[in-house]
């Protein structure tokens, strides 16, 4: 796997990032710019981003939210409080095949799991790992953001952005996509995973392909190079990700973990999480910031 990840950052090196920020009038408050932001990756493919720095003097600590399996880019996750951008830098980018990022190409959902799994030089999350750790180096770049409070927030190519990149100092992950999958997808009809399921019906012969493949994006390989603080979101008690089956996981991240299972309530694992996130910040008045309906 090692030499497969080096010679995928070697290949990212070779394109500059060449930004274009652009302020958004109509998404900035008195608290916060927005700015849109292009990038190059992996390919070249010009990628887009959010990028909102608050008001007043910084360094701010930043939340980077990597592409997520959703066809829409958001500023902040949905749920979130748009307060949230008066206390940090955040980025969220879009993917190649996200909106906004959807020239030449166009992503599936489902279907994006599954793009190019039986060839792991053309498998399609090759490329979108490159621009996860492209987005990062660019909010390193930015003199607004405190490089000791960065966070990675999302779902596994969190994780592998923070063994991949460097920078972060903590990261959020939520395993849905690249944990044992050849094992684990047999045992659901749930999607994402289902789509693995769905594939290998329909090209049974390239069984092997496709766990040669996914073997390179296994989190337990990438966890032994992640040192920054972890938050692992599991799934509920019972569920096919839930914090037993996450262990192993756990045990081989080489920073301080903090393993939370999922109480099924928004309310609940988000304000965990948003509270876990100030307090590796040094945010103490995140009350402040969390939305209305979360206060206490």
């Amino acid at each position: 796997m090692t030499q497969y990840w080096d010679d995928v950052l070697a290949a990212l090196a070779r394109y500059p990032a060449r930004p274009e920020i652009e302020p958004l009038p109509l998404r900035s408050t008195t608290f916060a710019t927005l700015y849109g932001v292009r990038l190059t990756s992996l390919g070249p493919y010009r990628l887009f981003g959010y990028l909102s720095i608050p008001t007043g003097a910084g360094p701010f600590p930043a939340i980077y939210y990597p592409p997520k399996y959703q066809s829409v880019l958001e500023i902040i996750p949905q749920g979130t409080a748009n307060l949230q951008r008066s206390r940090y830098v955040t980025f969220s980018l879009a993917g190649r095949g996200q909106r906004n990022a959807d020239t030449p190409y166009a992503a599936m959902f489902p279907g994006l799991l599954t793009e190019g799994v039986d060839d792991a030089a053309s498998y399609m999350f090759r490329g979108i790992v490159a621009d996860s750790v492209r987005g990062l180096e660019f909010l390193l770049t930015r003199r607004e953001v405190d490089a000791t409070r960065v966070v990675v927030a999302g779902n596994d190519i969190a994780l592998i952005t923070a063994a991949l990149g460097s920078g972060a100092t903590s990261v959020v992950t939520t395993p849905a996509l690249f944990y044992r999958t050849a094992e684990l997808a047999p045992k659901t009809h749930g999607y994402p995973l289902e789509e693995i399921n769905d594939y290998l019906h329909l090209h049974p012969a390239r069984a092997e392909a496709v766990r040669r493949t996914l073997a390179h994006y296994d989190l337990l390989g990438f966890a032994p190079g992640v040192t920054a603080a972890t938050l692992l979101m599991a799934g509920a008690p019972g569920t096919l990700l839930d914090g037993p089956a996450l262990g192993p996981l756990a045990t081989a991240l080489r920073g301080p973990v903090t393993v939370y299972e999922s109480q099924q309530s928004l309310y609940k694992d988000g304000l965990y999480s948003e509270r876990w996130m100030a307090e590796q910040c040094g945010i103490t008045d995140v009350q402040s910031i969390l939305p209305a309906h979360w206060r206490d």
